[in-house]
Order: structure tokens, then C-alpha cells, then sequence
């Protein structure tokens, strides 16, 4: 290769070559490791780890259970809860607003335990219980917490209202109601753009009574 670069002299005034030799034998080294790593196999699917292929997608056989009903499905291994509940069993109760688990719209129980399902794999309700808005009520009657959401106008445009109200149910069974202070606490996670947090809070307090915890 052609270089611009003028030669270097040595003390005699001759041009040094050590430099260029050196670059050749470096230059050579490289491109024999290169060939050598070309020439190595591509490990196949099944010589990769399982959590390496995982990361592809591979089809899971989910057994569940969502209010109440069994549910078997095929999914992949990368599908959220939330992804299953509005997408493949349409159950639209549970929102996806910033699907990050910071808005708290997607909230939903998993063995009595309220979690985000946005970030929730499918996979890992298997074999335990699923609980959504939907599952809530009684029929055609209103939950308690459902009932003082409305009586305390505690919703405007109703979008975050599911997981308020799944979040609030949570809140009175794991004790987390005894007052205004640990109320606005347990709920700070669930965010209301309308600005109803007034009414939530008095729903969660008037609720939380008719449900038998204070």
C-alpha cells in the first residue's frame, strides 16, 4: 500500500525499514487469526444454551388460571401477562399507558398480590391464580371498592381506573389503609392524569371498612 508519509532517516541519513517490517509481521499476524477464527463452526441451535435461544422466542405451554376460569395457551416465552390478558384472552380491563411499570394503568393480581403485568412475563403465572378487573365483581354487582369509586367520584376519563381500583383492593388486604398518609403511599405508584386522587383516597378509606379491614 502506498503511503504519503515521508520515510524515516537513520543517523547515516538511510531510510529505516525496521518500522515497516515490524507492521508487515504484525499486519500478517492479524489477518491468520482472523482466517483462523472465520474457519471456526457456527454452533447450531442446539449446541446453544437454552436462555441464549430463549432470547429468539420459544414457544411455552401455559396452564393458568384468570378469574376463575382455566386457561391453557401456547405462547412465547417473551409475551408479558398483559400482552396474554389484552391480546390473546381480551381481557381489556388492564391498560397498557407506559408499559414500564411506572403508571401503575395495568396493575392486576397474581395470587392475591398486586403486580405490574406490563412487566410481568406470561410465563410465570403458570400454575397460579390471575386476578383482573373484570374478575372483580359479583355479576352485576359492584365490588365495595368498585361501589366507593363511584359514590366518591374518584374517576374522570376512567383510563388509570382498573388499575386504581385493582391497586386499592390491594392496598385494604395487605393492611396498607389505616390512614391517609399510608393510603397515598401504598397508591403512589398508580398515576391519574385527572387528578381524582382526593376521591381515591376517600373511596380506599370508605372501602375499606365494608371490606372488613381498616
Amino acid at each position: 500500500m502506498h503511503s504519503d508519509a515521508p520515510d524515516q532517516l537513520d543517523a547515516s541519513g538511510k531510510a529505516a525499514s525496521s518500522n515497516i517490517e515490524v507492521s508487515r509481521r504484525v499486519a500478517l499476524t492479524a489477518g491468520s487469526a482472523i482466517l483462523a477464527a472465520a474457519a471456526l463452526p457456527t454452533p447450531s441451535s442446539a449446541q446453544t444454551p437454552a436462555a441464549a435461544r430463549a432470547v429468539f422466542g420459544q414457544s411455552f405451554a401455559l396452564s393458568t388460571n384468570v378469574n376463575g376460569v382455566d386457561v391453557e395457551a401456547e405462547i412465547d416465552t417473551r409475551t408479558s401477562l398483559l400482552d396474554l390478558l389484552r391480546e390473546r384472552l381480551a381481557l381489556t380491563g388492564a391498560k397498557k399507558g407506559c408499559d414500564h411499570g411506572q403508571c401503575g394503568a395495568c396493575a392486576v393480581h397474581v395470587d392475591g398480590r398486586r403486580v405490574a403485568s406490563c412487566l410481568t412475563l406470561a410465563a410465570k403465572v403458570h400454575d397460579r391464580k390471575v386476578l383482573t378487573i373484570e374478575g372483580v365483581s359479583d355479576g352485576d354487582r359492584l365490588h365495595p371498592m368498585q361501589q366507593a369509586f363511584v359514590e366518591h367520584d374518584a374517576l374522570q376519563c376512567g383510563y388509570c381506573t382498573p388499575g386504581q381500583i385493582m391497586s386499592a383492593i390491594a392496598c385494604v388486604r395487605e393492611g396498607n389503609a389505616t390512614s391517609k398518609e399510608r393510603i397515598r403511599e401504598y397508591m403512589s405508584g398508580n398515576i391519574c392524569r385527572c387528578g381524582a386522587y382526593k376521591g381515591i383516597v376517600a373511596a380506599i378509606e370508605d372501602a375499606a371498612a365494608k371490606m372488613g379491614r381498616s
